[in-house]
């Protein structure tokens, strides 16, 4: 039996939308079983929305989805574009979408390839006849009508046609899948379903590994021995053990048999119902926590201290005011995502704030040298953020706010959203800018704002919202990852996106940096919790690197948002993987380890 890849649409149907079921989905059977869907059934590519002559977003969505291979023994994947909820395209008229790809785990975008000068493609097939050389479009219109095009380069290059076509091939038959829009199905080599099926399909723990033998002379060596945890992937993690150590007698000589269960922090959600945009700091021995306070219609600004993180959520935890409403300053309403960060030797919150007249814009509040973050005469007035000529990062009308900061090669980098037009016709929707700035004067930018991403697709243009927002950054040695949100952000739709740009590269190219097609975490990945998004990310003193966001606890109904975090892990390759919910982090029935300890 062959290993078979099926493309295809969504039914819109309950809480999956037009914006998320108008995206190209991909099932894989394997050894002639049934189709399993990939992505955990969720869109995998988002045709990119275009921008109107007034800054606008114009939302695409994709039909009639056809993968077939290409010249160079990869695939290409072709499909129609369409307008919201499935209508005709105006500016898709004659024409298809093209991406490639060499094994189905990344794509490229191709655009669109021109067909017809007028007429709409209704579905499109396609196909590469290496007697002429060139890839065959087989596409039908509105009316039934059948066209054949050659096309020597899907780019467009060497394109003749339309001439009149026979019969419009069948769609496939995928008979254990339900609610879809079926394209056709395409057998793949054995190492092509395995690349997809790691790619596309949650990472999971799949075993524990401890050594077979140790030797130990006290509680705490063994106590040190921990236990590795691999993946589907094949990518590991270390993890503590409980070892059972009441048959060890340690100033006695010998070898003994002893068992354990291997642990892994964990997080119940929710972590502080109505507190949303949490940011944990590790600092100076103790662990803060800072969020937008929603039980107090966000005013003001709430830090929590503990020795530990559980303490920071425990009964009983220690909360305190550092900057509250003061009219005189003009800090009246929208406190909004506060983030501590390091900028130099100095600690500062970052957040945005409002006046009298509703509008948040970015600020900076610095604390005092040698002070106490608990206490609010420990911090200095903030301070608005502005462009290197002194004047606001937002004109009239425009809203700023999210922004937060990385270090990377001895640059310094600020990054936020910005927004105008919000609630009018002309809403530009929610954009992510990135600027350079100094360690000295972090409040002052040194370089004109550049636009990293705006929502121009469909999981990030959803529920009615249109949101890049909450940007935070993770670094690595190879890599600057920019996490951001997208979609309704107090709905089950909020889903976090991923900016990535290798070390080393200019982080004012926006050229240069990767945009991921579809979110890295989403309504679907952490089981129980929905609408998760604005994430920030820290290292903890264990070494653990944790996402921290908010989320909702039901799919309907308006449940008020709350803070939420797990574990990231890096996966093969080291990219960080953000979707790996605690029950896939560890599994239960894999926790039960036995090994020898030798005591000399």
């Amino acid at each position: 039996m062959e290993d078979r890849v099926l493309v295809y649409t969504r039914t819109p149907l309950g809480e999956y939308t037009e914006s998320l079921s108008n995206s190209i989905h991909l099932a894989l059977s394997e050894d002639g079983a049934p189709f399993e869907p990939l992505n955990q059934n969720y869109g995998i590519l988002f045709p990119e929305a275009t921008v109107s002559e007034h800054d606008t977003i114009l939302e695409k969505g994709a039909k009639s989805p056809f993968l077939f291979r290409t010249r160079e023994g990869g695939f290409g994947l072709v499909a129609v574009r369409v307008a919201p909820r499935g209508a005709q395209d105006e500016e898709s008229r004659g024409c298809v979408l093209v991406w490639t790809s060499t094994d189905l785990t990344e794509f490229r975008s191709r655009g669109l390839l021109r067909l017809h000068n007028s007429v709409h493609v209704d579905a499109v097939a396609c196909q590469y006849d290496e007697a002429v050389g060139a890839y065959e479009f087989l596409w039908r219109d509105a009316e039934g009508n059948v066209f054949v095009n050659q096309v020597v380069d899907l780019a467009g290059g060497g394109s003749k046609g339309p001439r009149p076509g026979s019969r419009f091939p069948q769609v496939a038959d995928p008979c254990n899948l339900t609610d879809i829009n079926p394209g056709n199905v395409l057998a793949v080599e054995p190492s092509i379903a395995q690349a997809v099926r790691d790619r596309w399909t949650p990472l999971a723990h799949t075993e524990t590994r401890v050594p077979k033998t140790v030797v130990a002379s006290s509680l705490s060596e063994l106590a040190g021995v921990k236990a590795t945890a691999v993946y589907s992937d094949g990518s590991t993690a270390d993890k503590s053990v409980a070892w059972d150590t009441g048959a060890v007698d340690f100033s006695a000589p010998g070898t003994y048999r002893v068992s354990g269960t291997v642990q892994t922090p964990v997080r119940p959600f929710p972590l502080a119902r109505g507190y949303a945009d949490p940011v944990i700091l590790p600092w100076e021995g103790k662990y803060y926590y800072i969020a937008t306070n929603d039980n107090v219609d966000a005013i003001g600004l709430y830090v929590r201290e503990s020795e530990t993180i559980n303490g920071l959520f425990d009964d009983g935890f220690r909360e305190q005011v550092i900057l509250d409403a003061d009219e005189s300053k003009g800090f009246v309403q929208t406190f909004w995502a506060p983030e501590f960060h390091q900028i130099g030797n100095d600690l500062y919150v970052l957040f945005a704030v409002s006046g009298t007249e509703w509008g948040p814009q970015c600020h900076m509040m610095r604390l005092r040298k040698g002070h106490d973050i608990m206490q609010a005469d420990s911090w200095e007035t903030p301070v608005r953020v502005r462009k290197a000529d002194g004047s606001c990062l937002a004109e009239s009308g425009g809203i700023t706010l999210d922004m937060t900061y990385f270090k990377a090669d001895e640059r310094c980098f600020l990054v936020w959203s910005f927004r105008t037009g919000l609630g009018s016709p002309m809403d530009s929707g929610s954009m992510v800018y990135i600027a350079e700035t100094t360690v000295a004067d972090p409040t002052r930018l040194i370089s004109e704002p550049v636009l990293l991403t705006r929502p121009l697709y469909g999981w990030e243009n959803v529920q009615g919202a249109i949101n890049n927002e909450g940007p935070y950054p993770l670094l690595t040695d190879e890599t600057v990852y920019i996490t951001y949100s997208g979609g309704a952000a107090r709905g089950y739709t909020y889903s976090i996106g991923m900016l990535s740009i290798p070390r080393g590269s200019d982080y004012l190219d926006a050229s240069a940096w990767s945009k991921a097609i579809t979110p890295v975490l989403n309504y679907q990945s952490v089981e129980g919790l929905y609408g998760a998004g604005h994430n920030s990310l820290f290292t903890d003193y264990d070494g653990n690197t944790w996402i921290c966001y908010h989320a909702v606890a039901s799919l309907v109904g308006h449940d008020v948002v709350s803070s939420a975090m797990h574990r990231v892990h890096f996966g093969r390759g080291g990219v960080p993987v953000f979707s790996l919910s605690p029950a896939r982090d560890l599994r239960e029935e894999l926790t039960d380890v036995r090994l020898e300890v030798v005591v000399p």
